[in-house]
């Protein structure tokens, strides 16, 4: 009997060919990790909300508290529960890291371009303003432009920690335990379900919000598809909000930022995506294209890796 129901245990929750829980027990327990990871580590972030000197910083402290709970939970789930090494998730650092990082974002500048250039031209978006024109009413030139300078580079190290986190969990953990488990195919899909499902929590969401969010996670997973690594992704990440939000002055995924350009949206929400950003329009498929076809054209002559999960 006890033979019996030690073989059962291990059908449930062993893999077949190696003593390492199955992949529905890993990515479970990694979540679990992550909750208290993100209790742990927003705790003292949480106590400066009372600070009036951090309320302008509290957007970076946030994302500091999920960069570190994210981490730490994957970091653990993939040395632990997989047996596998942190860096093989895509990690390694040597020169290709940096330019994959530096492509992605020039191929998102050039994607969210393209959606602000149309959307102008068909009049469904107009320019208001820039910031440079508010942040010197009342103070100097020179006031002005640190004011400006300060809170770009600010917003830019919110979404370098998004970046990060998102694409280590997506299309990191998410995407390759899933593959380990089933298939590379299903891996990609199931992942990029959950990627969308997660913003159904922000501002404006919609269903069609997280269709959009889905396509985008199809598409970043290409980048690590195709290029082995997750620096590709990362980049994308980075730059996609980064020019969405702060460059070109649209919602990103329902939340506001920092915008160097003051865009008002009045056309189709079908089209724009509304109050929640291009991802939720259909404005974001044509982008997406052009991106694929970057992508495509950037990794071809890479070498194809034998085998991208384990």
């Amino acid at each position: 009997m006890m033979a019996t129901f030690g073989n059962f245990l291990k059908i449930v929750f062993l893999s077949p060919s190696e003593p390492r829980l199955r992949a529905g027990w890993r990515l479970l327990l990694q979540t679990l990790l992550f909750l208290i990871a993100i209790v742990c580590a927003g705790v003292p972030f949480a106590l400066l909300r009372e600070s009036p000197s951090a309320s302008g910083l509290m957007r970076l402290l946030s994302e500091v508290a999920n960069l570190l709970a994210v981490t730490f939970s994957v970091l653990v789930a993939r040395r632990y529960l997989d047996r596998r090494s942190f860096v093989s998730l895509g990690l390694r650092l040597d020169r290709q890291a940096l330019l994959d990082i530096l492509i992605g974002i020039l191929i998102t500048l050039v994607m969210m371009g393209l959606i602000s250039l149309t959307m102008q031209a068909l009049g469904w978006a107009r320019v208001e303003g820039f910031a440079w024109q508010t942040e010197r009413a009342g103070h100097s030139p020179l006031a002005g432009f640190r004011q400006v300078a300060g809170n770009t580079l600010l917003y830019f190290l919110v979404f370098v920690m998004v970046g990060w986190e998102e694409e280590l969990l997506s299309r990191g953990y998410h995407l390759q335990t899933i593959a380990s488990g089933t298939n590379l195919l299903w891996g990609t899909v199931i992942s990029s379900v959950i990627f969308g499902v997660l913003h159904l929590g922000n501002p404006h969401a919609t269903w069609a919000a997280v269709l959009g969010i889905f396509c985008a996670g199809l598409f970043l997973a290409c980048g690590y598809l195709w290029s082995g690594q997750l620096w590709l992704p990362i980049g994308l990440h980075i730059g996609w909000n980064f020019f969405e939000g702060v460059v070109f002055g649209f919602p990103v995924s329902g939340l506001e930022t920092y915008r160097l350009m003051q865009m008002a949206v009045s056309g189709p929400e079908l089209w724009t995506g509304g109050a929640f950003g291009p991802e939720a329009g259909l404005i974001i498929l044509p982008a997406m294209a052009v991106g694929t076809l970057l992508l495509y054209l950037y990794t071809r002559r890479r070498r194809k890796p034998t085998a991208l999960v384990s």
